[in-house]
């Protein structure tokens, strides 16, 4: 099994010089499983590369499994840009769960961005087959020769990390994802309720994280700039340290990189936590995840 990065980049696309050598586009990771399947995480601005990179090498028509963290724009706007939906006999299954909130399946994220408001061709034009799976929250399917878990992130909104185990390799990815914090002070009548649900929380993802090859977490803010940030649904790169160390990952990537902080920013930041970390990573192995990153689980 094997996993690219095609869009590394949160809350909006920043292209330009600054941020040239890890890329400006915003969430896609391809997975391509044993057998070959194509399981797409996330369908950000970075599924568009991967279109191309899809047509250049002639892989048509294209079977894909395209597995929705959650709703934000940055994770799903460049949906109707993925070629493959216009190239007679491909068939795209797009994966997601049901807004608890609106009740809206994931057939909306689609349909949403297809009124001819926003885009010009409907998904009638669209020649490929189309299909939508609501996913059932804890509820594990099979995908080609791999087997896809899902658990829920801390987020604004429904937001599904998943674990995808492939011939006894595993990646998983947390789509945004903010550690819980009581939103309920000391003495509050709801605080000991909220933090036994936080608790049970963090067993669930724990549990779905532990001892995976591959570790794929939303590493936006600094510590220092997190709590002007606190909310948001996001979290530090100490955070992702953290869930890396407690469930025994074997690699971590640190990705959904800050928008407004430039390559070297960045590189500055990841040269301080990984310095203030260095005596506690004992075998794990710590990269920054960039556009066009290949990584082969073997």
């Amino acid at each position: 099994m094997k996993f690219i990065f095609w869009g590394v980049r949160g809350s909006i696309p920043s292209p330009g010089p600054r941020t040239a050598r890890y890329g400006g586009n915003t969430t896609c990771i391809e997975v391509r499983t044993d057998d070959d399947t194509l399981i797409v995480i996330d369908g950000g601005t970075g599924i568009f590369s991967l279109a191309q990179s899809l047509l250049q090498n002639k892989r048509t028509p294209v079977h894909a499994n395209i597995f929705i963290t959650h709703s934000h724009w940055d994770h799903i706007h460049g949906l109707p840009f993925f070629t493959p939906l216009f190239v007679r006999d491909s068939r795209v299954r797009l994966h997601g769960v049901t807004d608890p909130v609106t009740g809206n399946g994931i057939e909306h994220v689609m349909g949403v961005q297809l009124q001819n408001s926003y885009f010009p061709v409907s998904e009638t034009q669209m020649d490929a087959t189309i299909e939508y799976r609501t996913l059932t929250i804890g509820e594990a399917i099979q995908v080609g020769d791999a087997t896809v878990h899902n658990v829920v992130m801390n987020h604004p909104v429904t937001d599904l990390g998943y674990r995808i185990e492939c011939n006894g390799k595993s990646v998983f990815f947390t789509g945004d994802h903010e550690p819980h914090y009581n939103i309920h002070p000391a003495g509050h009548p709801e605080h000991a309720a909220y933090q036994q649900w936080m608790a049970e929380r963090n067993a669930a993802i724990d549990a779905t994280v532990q001892g995976v090859d591959a570790l794929i977490v939303d590493c936006s803010y600094t510590r220092e700039e997190y709590p002007a940030k606190q909310g948001w649904g996001h979290g530090t790169f100490d955070s992702a340290f953290s869930m890396a160390l407690r469930t025994g990952a074997k690699a971590l990537y640190c990705t959904h990189h800050e928008p407004t902080r430039s390559d070297d920013e960045l590189e500055a930041v990841f040269a301080d936590v990984m310095a203030r970390h260095a005596p506690l990573l004992g075998d794990l192995k710590v990269f920054l995840a960039y556009e066009g990153m290949e990584v082969l689980l073997t």
